[in-house]
């Protein structure tokens, strides 16, 4: 076994879910910030927790110079499986545009026509990218082939990059759109997605998704899409109340998935079903999408004073939220949607794990993977105090100091 000792740690944010506080979930206790603190890395897991000067003996040992470290982001809400530029659409969108959901139509054409080689590249390039911005948990979605060929090579590529440890866990989403050769015949192409689709996905993916919103799928339709899911052994996500009341919030919560995501638009009575599902199904909020799309910031403030479980999460992708910056998406958490540092660092991390129903990241615990996120200033706070600046120092993904 190998072990290293980081010490002259500023704030080592553990969020230590021992040391939860029960009445108030979403919340980070003054036990869950440890102040001059060391951490012991050992064999890629957490070892030891503590004082700096408390401090066991490792095979190595590296000073942080006085640096805050959290734990790696969670990024629970990605996809990452695309070819194809939309800088146009989001030109047209600045300038006063609505988004609707069929500019998937341009990305899947692209994604279509690319080699398997340069597909996987852009993937690994897009893991690389958000590494460096302090992601070491990712989920990404198929979703932009809507055939069967492609939506099995789409899962296949992020199946293996999973077996390479590049990647965490992948989620099938054919009903990401309904494609132009079903024009006219949307319950036509759900069987499609409810049947041979899914049993050629079904052995690369953990998860299935759903895009439960006007212009996509109606709620019949995403909870056929939802029950053959389940019925296949796959946890279950939605895309839901983006564009309206899409009846996505209602769904999830009634089938127990595990999230529910965007949540722009919520009634009182969805807030409510979400906090009292807050175990079972976490709301997860995109801020970066909905400043791209220029939307209502989701209620992240409302539904964590309500008791929901709150996750944030970066949605990258071409059309909607080209960034893998949980960073960003952490800063705009406190600057706009009104959440204090320590609820937003909670949802990016502890959030996005829950989401995932995993219980291995997301903290700095003994027993949890070494993903840690080593910042470039003397406290987190500084995500917010100075937002945009590249404040990531080191990132370490299970042990590995990453380069």
């Amino acid at each position: 076994m190998t072990s290293t000792v980081l010490t002259s740690i500023s704030e080592l944010w553990t969020l230590d879910p021992a040391r939860d506080d029960p009445a108030r979930p979403g919340t980070v206790t003054d036990e869950q910030v440890v102040r001059d603190a060391a951490v012991v890395i050992e064999d890629g897991i957490i070892a030891w927790t503590g004082p700096s000067a408390q401090a066991p003996s490792a095979d190595t040992r590296e000073d942080l110079g006085g640096r805050a470290v959290l734990p790696g982001w969670v990024d629970s809400h990605t996809h990452l499986v695309f070819d194809g530029d939309r800088a146009g659409e989001f030109e047209a969108r600045m300038a006063g545009e609505a988004y609707a959901a069929g500019g998937i139509g341009v990305t899947t054409s692209a994604t279509r026509a690319a080699a398997d080689e340069r597909l996987r590249d852009l993937v690994r390039a897009r893991i690389a990218e958000a590494a460096r911005g302090g992601t070491t948990c990712l989920e990404t979605k198929t979703g932009y082939g809507l055939t069967v060929a492609e939506e099995l090579r789409a899962a296949r590529l992020a199946s293996q990059l999973v077996a390479d440890g590049e990647l965490d866990e992948v989620t099938f989403l054919g009903a990401h759109l309904v494609p132009s050769e079903f024009d006219g015949d949307a319950d036509g192409y759900v069987d499609l997605v409810t049947g041979e689709m899914l049993k050629a996905v079904a052995p690369y993916v953990g998860w299935i998704d759903v895009f439960c919103e006007s212009g996509a799928f109606t709620p019949e339709q995403s909870e056929r899409v939802l029950r053959a899911g389940a019925d296949a052994g796959l946890g279950l996500r939605v895309h839901g109340n983006q564009l309206g009341a899409s009846g996505g919030v209602a769904l999830a919560v009634e089938l127990g998935a595990a999230s529910v995501d965007h949540v722009n638009h919520l009634s009182a009575a969805d807030i409510d079903a979400l906090a009292a599902a807050r175990e079972s199904t976490v709301a997860t909020v995109l801020p970066a999408c909905d400043l791209s799309t220029r939307a209502p910031l989701a209620p992240a403030r409302e539904l964590l004073d309500a008791g929901a479980s709150v996750a944030i999460a970066s949605n990258c992708n071409p059309g909607t939220s080209y960034t893998s910056s949980m960073s960003f998406c952490v800063a705009t958490a406190v600057l706009q949607m009104r959440l204090t540092l320590a609820e937003a660092i909670r949802a990016a991390t502890r959030g996005g794990a829950q989401a995932l129903h995993r219980e291995d990241v997301g903290h700095l615990s003994v027993g949890a993977r070494a993903d840690l996120h080593v910042l470039d200033g003397p406290a987190a706070i500084h995500l917010a105090y100075r937002p945009g600046m590249p404040l990531t120092h080191r990132v370490w993904r299970a042990g590995i100091p990453l380069p």
